[in-house]
């Protein structure tokens, strides 16, 4: 059976990522680690769902770990879309990395972290995705969704996920991943027409520092 054609209306993707879940300031790699969200991540959240209510959004989706479920429920609290958990959206598997704080990898694996740096979209932890895996997992995920989509969707995603969609419209390689910036929180809008995906805005992020009554009022330029 041929594949049915693709949506010619086109659609446009509210990208996010979902909001803090740091449980220290300790710099880690995380990735299937499964936390929920923190006093500022979910601050992040409502300040998106009150920016966003406005958008007539079809669907929404998010990946199956509790800080994108999370920043995605809460989104989408105002919002009367169905909200679809998908477990190809999830973070990067870091293996036996995962949740250890990155100056103790570089310590106990030093030969491990510095391969890692030498090869960073085709290097695989004990037990985990490179990044060349994760773009093999999660890009069919996301063109299916955009093939049957139109109008306008919501997306949960992570840092790891949302770089590796960005660097495909924007034809990046993926060991030029990390030049692009995923804030804890942050936004990035994406329009289709057919086949061809534009990056419009990418990194906005929620203003959580600023007055909240004042921030309640204010509607951020979409």
């Amino acid at each position: 059976m041929s594949r049915p054609e693709r949506n010619r209306e086109g659609c446009t993707v509210y990208l996010l990522r979902h909001g803090d879940s740091r449980c220290d300031s300790i710099r880690r790699f995380i990735g299937r680690s499964d936390d929920p969200l923190n006093e500022t991540g979910r601050a992040q959240a409502e300040w998106w769902c009150r920016q966003l209510s406005h958008i007539p959004f079809r669907h929404i989706y998010c990946s199956d770990l509790i800080r994108s479920r999370e920043t995605a429920r809460i989104i989408g609290r105002h919002i009367p879309a169905p909200l679809t958990v998908l477990s190809g959206l999830s973070e990067i598997d870091l293996g036996s990395w995962d949740g250890m704080p990155v100056s103790e990898v570089r310590r106990l694996f030093p030969q491990h972290y510095d391969s890692r740096g030498a090869d960073l979209a085709g290097y695989r932890p004990d037990g985990g995705e490179s990044f060349f895996d994760l773009s093999a997992r999660v890009l069919p995920v996301f063109e299916e969704v955009v093939h049957h989509s139109k109008e306008n969707l919501l997306m949960v995603g992570h840092a790891g996920v949302n770089r590796i969609i960005l660097c495909h419209l924007l034809g990046m390689p993926l060991t030029n991943l990390f030049r692009l910036e995923q804030d804890y929180g942050c936004l990035n809008i994406l329009e289709y027409k057919g086949d061809v995906g534009v990056v419009r805005r990418m990194n906005i992020p929620a203003e959580i520092n600023t007055n909240f009554h004042a921030c309640r009022k204010r509607k951020f330029p979409l």
